[in-house]
């Protein structure tokens, strides 16, 4: 049966000024990866990408195994380093699946908080774990020994000149190719110009969208616009209200009448995305479909209308409604 801790056992570990440099250096680095996804010009810059790819594929692992295993002799470091991986990978989809049953969604900030949040304990529950422990017992960070292995390898006192020299080579090939990641990483190939156009329940999930309402009732929903296109972009939003019809004889459908509801102006820089709350009212009980059309640039003329000006938008979406008079109390 485990004991419960103390206040001397809290002390211990918290009061007596005891601090480990991987715990500490963990918290450092997430406290720059947070202010470098917020921080205006750092978040458009390539700190951005170095510092929260840790956050997402190793940290949140590495504070886990932290909090698992406390002690040196449990696992070795190549492990610890191996696990830290694997676990990041496993840790961060599943919250992300607990955040998509929340009001709050799968959003940047719910996200960052989330994993913040996570490691932060992680990292408390493992410093108070290792802190109980004997000294010679607690996992430690061996690059002191690191540093002295490497140094005796590579540029031992007895070494030939041109085994100095190999040495050397090696050293500058491992930095280029460091190096050389980074840039990758940092510098993506551009791939795919793509366009994300989506809408959402009033919730913030895909899911509960106002499809059976009474006329005149206001609504509400969210619209989202990712930009992967290279480069800013100026989009222009329009929605509107239609009596739209199959023609099943035909194997056609037609629109009968549409109305505006809205134009929304929105700009988004590459690899952003904005979600807009948007609230609309039908005043037509005829209407049937709710049609949402993205336009990029340019938007054509009050003349098009119909199919043609649905084909003519970059994207479009729209939600099948049932819009009830409001004498109907069905």
């Amino acid at each position: 049966m485990t004991k419960s801790p103390t206040t001397e056992d809290l002390y211990t570990a918290f009061g007596s000024g005891i601090w480990f440099r991987d715990l500490a250096a963990i918290l450092l680095w997430l406290g720059i990866a947070v202010l470098t996804i917020y921080v205006p010009y750092l978040n458009e810059s390539p700190l951005r990408i170095i510092f929260a790819l840790p956050v997402v594929l190793f940290i949140p692992g590495y504070a886990l195994i932290a909090a698992l295993f406390p002690g040196k002799k449990e696992i070795d470091t190549l492990e610890r380093v191996a696990l830290s991986f694997g676990l990041s990978i496993a840790v961060v989809p599943l919250i992300g699946l607990a955040l998509n049953y929340t009001p709050w969604g799968i959003r940047l900030d719910p996200i960052v908080l989330s994993l913040v949040l996570f490691t932060v304990l992680m990292v408390l529950v493992a410093h108070f774990r290792r802190a109980l422990l004997a000294p010679e017992e607690r996992f430690t960070l061996p690059v002191r020994d690191w540093y002295e292995e490497a140094k005796t390898e590579l540029f031992s006192e007895d070494q030939s000149p041109l085994d100095r020299a190999l040495s050397y080579i090696l050293i500058i090939a491992i930095l280029a190719a460091v190096i050389t990641t980074v840039y990758v990483i940092v510098v993506p190939k551009e791939g795919e110009h793509f366009t994300e156009f989506y809408i959402l329940g009033e919730g913030g999930v895909a899911a509960d969208y106002p499809d059976r309402f009474t006329v005149g009732t206001p609504q509400s929903v969210i619209i989202g616009v990712g930009n992967h296109e290279y480069k800013p972009v100026d989009y222009i939003i329009e929605t509107w209200a239609m009596n739209q019809t199959w023609i099943a004889e035909e194997n056609r459908s037609e629109i009968y009448a549409m109305g505006l509801l809205d134009r929304i102006p929105v700009t988004v820089i590459h690899n952003e995305t904005t979600e807009i709350p948007y609230n609309f009212t039908v005043t037509d009980n005829e209407t049937n479909r709710i049609q949402f059309l993205l336009f990029m640039d340019t938007v054509p003329d009050n003349a098009v209308s119909g199919a043609e000006r649905v084909n003519a938008s970059y994207r479009d979406l729209h939600l099948w409604v049932d819009v009830r008079p409001a004498y109907d109390q069905r």
